[in-house]
C-alpha cells in the first residue's frame, strides 16, 4: 500500500490539522489557576476529555460551541471552582483562537495538488470557519458533526461521509482516512474498512491527552508524527 494509491484525505481537524489541545489549556487558563491544587497538562485534558466524550453522547444534535460551554461548568464543579455562566459561554466560543499546528498549512497547500481534501470533524460549522481561515486551504467537501447531528466516533458520522462522497464520485477505496485520535477516527476506521493514516501528535508525550482512552489500539497503514512528514513521504514516493 502506498499513500499515492489514493485519490481523497479525509481529515480529523482538532487534534491532527489543529492544535486544539494547547487551544483548550489557554483557554482554561483563568480557570485552572483558581483550582485548589496545580493542574498538570495532561489532568487538564484527560479531565476535558473525559466530560466532552459523555457529553456529546448525552445531547449529541448539541453545536460544539454550546457544548463546551457545559464541559467548562462540569470542569469547574469537578474542581470545587466558582463560575460564571459568562465564563462558559466564552470558553465555548474560545475554539476560533486555537492555533494551527505550524505544518499544517503548508502540507495542505501541497496535499491539495495530489488530493480532494474532505473534513470529517466534531466541530461547529461556525467554530470551523474560524479555524479553517488558519488552514489556508479550501476543502472539497466539510462533514461536521453539527451537520450529522452526531459525534465521532458515531458510526453515523462516517455512514453520512461516506454516503455523501459516494455522490460526488469517490469510492471507499479511494479515501486514506486522516487523523490522530484513535478514539474518534481509527476505531471507527477500522469498522468501516477505511485506509487510515495516523498523524501521531502526542508521539513525544504519554497518554491520549484530550481523547479518551480507546481501549484496544485501532490498526493503522501509516503513522507519521505530523503533517509534514506525511508530506515528505509522499514526495519520496513520487521520487521513487
Amino acid at each position: 500500500m502506498k499513500l499515492t494509491d489514493f485519490k481523497v484525505l479525509t481529515f480529523d481537524v482538532y487534534g491532527t490539522l489543529i492544535d486544539w489541545e494547547s487551544g483548550m489549556v489557554e483557554g482554561l487558563k483563568d480557570l485552572t489557576a483558581r483550582v485548589e491544587r496545580p493542574l498538570t497538562r495532561d489532568e487538564i485534558l484527560e479531565a476535558h476529555a473525559r466530560h466532552e466524550s459523555s457529553q456529546q453522547a448525552y445531547t449529541p444534535a448539541k453545536r460544539y460551541s454550546e457544548l463546551l460551554t457545559i464541559v467548562y461548568k462540569r470542569l469547574a464543579e469537578e474542581w470545587g471552582v466558582t463560575y460564571t455562566q459568562e465564563e462558559c459561554v466564552a470558553y465555548g466560543r474560545s475554539v476560533a483562537n486555537w492555533p494551527a499546528f505550524p505544518d499544517s498549512e503548508g502540507a495542505l497547500q501541497y496535499l491539495k495538488k495530489h488530493y480532494k481534501l474532505v473534513i470529517l470533524s466534531n466541530v461547529d460549522n461556525e467554530s470551523f470557519t474560524y479555524s479553517n481561515a488558519k488552514l489556508g486551504v479550501e476543502f472539497d467537501a466539510r462533514y461536521s458533526a453539527e451537520d450529522v447531528g452526531s459525534y465521532k466516533p458515531a458510526d453515523r458520522n462516517f455512514d453520512y461521509m461516506l454516503e455523501k462522497l459516494q455522490t460526488i464520485g469517490i469510492k471507499k477505496s479511494e479515501i486514506l482516512h486522516t487523523a490522530e485520535s484513535m478514539f474518534h477516527d481509527h476505531g471507527p476506521a477500522n469498522r468501516y474498512g477505511l485506509a487510515n493514516c495516523w498523524i501521531y501528535r502526542r508521539h513525544d508525550k504519554k497518554g491520549f491527552g484530550a481523547t479518551m482512552n480507546p481501549g484496544d489500539m485501532p490498526k493503522y497503514d501509516f503513522r507519521f508524527n505530523s503533517m509534514a512528514d506525511l508530506v515528505k513521504a509522499h514526495q519520496e514516493e513520487l521520487r521513487s
